[in-house]
């Protein structure tokens, strides 16, 4: 039986409270305060709601894989919810909760209930867990529990789950069984290659469970790279970086390096030189990434959450459900996009972003755009934003991604981006003043053709004086830039290039202190940086944010491609 028809109980913690029914999923990472559990996404319609001690209902959750992380720092500081809700599968929020139960002895009830259950429930004021036993109003509700006894499992496997290669992997097998019966897999698979995500020191769960796991004499067994971290690890000390909160990053980071995850520190691994093939089954986190790997590179990966994500990369096993599967890849929404018949780079981010709200728990194939030439910048922009608004690991793009030609599943639904689509988002994306005081650049990390093709468009000028422009990247686009002499040109224009952190996770002092309206070319950061860093958001093309980081202003109103219908 697939998870989510019968009502299942996948964490347990008798525990009750009032009810609050989230009007459309959210992302943890970035859209609940870590400390108050207090949603911060200014683009979700339940934007100041408190979720500390109640019954949380969502259809399923959507955004980063960091969310994990977030759920466990808020149980830790006992401000989590009392319980979470799902109709939909959830793997997220359901792996923190897991953890923060098993490893922290911080339990968070968790229950998946079919449609009709979790519409009557999210009518009642208030409701308990007793034991197998939901109830609310009127009504008890009877819970089944996921069961791994079923699984099929190698010989491998059970040594590992019998404590053979110690109590690291034993832990890491018992809760990649945990979470292939909730998810209905019936076996694990080999995976060939592992990237980690959660190593940004957003709160000290991250670090704690890192360091839990480094004693505990984790080791990866297949080829792994590791995030974005906090700070440059290398140059942190004379940036200003307070000691305290430097010296955690880099423990952070220094635990999965001791682990075995290769010092990449980039949130776009598919940009290094070793990239996976198409078909070829991986197990990565981070939202963008896996998107990527599996719209644009035809990869095979879930979506999986921080921490499991460690447990795949010492096992080298994930669960064989979800985007793994073949028949698990169609599109189950078609979405017919009309652009208009010129626009420039900005145009991605936002389809992106409109796909993923318009397909907000399964996988779309866009279509109309079969005439256009995007590059892989492009459908990098793509991906991200995608990810902002959507649970699904990927989308597909007709003409344009490897699986662009899959048939619709049975019963695929039907949906439309427009103009008027595009031009409400930019008027969203575009609430700041239009005087700016920062331009925001590689959210994800920039590309060497990006970081190439800023620096033309720069073309000499210079940089405001009351303008701070910041480009984050990659080590291995670092190394890039400074043999093309990109990076020497940038500097010389004002431009300040980070290596290892993003601005997912750039903190003050790098972060400019007196910072109030941030420009950024992504549609990522446009959605998460307010609620990150208090700042208004201006949005707009590679070439409006070099024309804003020289002129301190940006040009009000819709761009000229937007203005008109032609």
């Amino acid at each position: 039986m697939k998870p989510g028809i019968e009502p299942t109980l996948l964490v347990h913690n008798d525990t009750g409270g009032e009810v609050l029914t989230c009007r459309e999923g959210l992302s943890f990472w970035g859209g609940v305060d870590p400390d108050t559990g207090v949603i911060i996404d200014t683009h979700h319609p339940d934007h100041g709601a408190r979720l500390a001690g109640r019954i949380v209902l969502m259809p399923t959750s959507r955004g980063s894989c960091s969310g994990s992380g977030v759920l466990l720092q808020l149980a830790r500081n006992g401000q989590a919810p009392a319980a979470l809700v799902f109709r939909e599968p959830e793997d997220i929020l359901t792996l923190g909760a897991i953890i923060s139960a098993r490893l922290f002895d911080r339990p968070i009830a968790v229950l998946r209930l079919p449609a009709d259950l979790y519409a009557a429930l999210s009518r009642s004021g208030k409701a308990e867990i007793r034991g197998d036993l939901l109830h609310f109003d009127h009504h008890g509700i009877e819970l089944s529990r996921p069961d791994s006894n079923g699984l099929s499992l190698s010989p491998r496997d059970r040594g590992m789950l019998a404590g053979e290669d110690g109590p690291a992997r034993q832990l890491a097998m018992e809760v990649l069984c945990l979470m292939a019966a909730a998810q209905g897999a019936r076996e694990l698979i080999d995976v060939s290659r592992a990237h980690i995500d959660g190593c940004i020191l957003a709160h000290d769960a991250n670090l704690d469970f890192a360091e839990k796991m480094d004693e505990m004499g984790a080791k990866t067994v297949i080829p792994t790279t590791i995030n974005a971290i906090s700070v440059d690890r290398e140059n942190w000390r004379g940036q200003g970086v307070p000691a305290g909160f430097g010296g955690k990053a880099s423990r952070l980071a220094d635990a999965y390096v001791n682990m075995g995850a290769r010092p990449t520190f980039t949130c776009a691994p598919y940009l290094l030189d070793d990239v996976p093939e198409e078909d070829e089954a991986i197990g990565w986190s981070e939202s963008n990434a896996v998107i990527y790997a599996n719209s644009v590179l035809g990869a095979r990966t879930q979506k999986h959450p921080d921490y499991l994500d460690l447990f795949v990369a010492i096992t080298g096993r994930a669960p064989n459900t979800g985007v793994y599967l073949a028949e698990n890849r169609k599109p189950v929404c078609e979405i017919d996009v009309t652009v208009p018949a010129s626009f420039d780079d900005a145009l991605w981010p936002m389809l992106g972003w409109l796909a993923g709200s318009k397909s907000p728990a399964a996988i779309p194939v866009l279509a109309g755009l079969e005439h256009l030439s995007p590059m892989p910048d492009d459908l990098k922009a793509l991906c991200a934003a995608f990810g902002t608004t959507s649970a699904a690991p990927m989308l597909h793009v007709r003409g344009h991604t490897p699986e662009g030609g899959l048939p619709l599943a049975d019963g695929a639904g039907r949906s439309e981006i427009g103009l008027d689509d595009l031009r409400q988002l930019w008027r969203e994306f575009n609430a700041g003043d239009e005087g700016i005081d920062l331009v925001a650049i590689g959210s994800p990390h920039a590309s060497l053709a990006e970081t190439r093709r800023f620096a033309h468009l720069l073309d000499g000028r210079r940089c405001h004086d009351g303008v701070r422009t910041i480009v984050t990247v990659g080590r291995t686009t670092l190394a890039g830039m400074k043999a093309e002499g990109i990076l020497e040109g940038l500097q010389a224009a004002g431009v300040q290039v980070l290596p290892d952190l993003c601005w997912c996770s750039i903190t003050e002092p790098v972060f400019p202190e007196d910072a109030s309206v941030i420009m950024t070319n992504s549609g990522k950061y446009a959605h998460y940086g307010k609620g990150l860093t208090g700042c208004t958001m201006r949005f707009g093309s590679l070439e409006d944010c070099a024309d804003a980081a020289v002129t301190g202003r940006v040009t009000p109103g819709l761009p000229a491609w937007l203005a008109t219908d032609g």
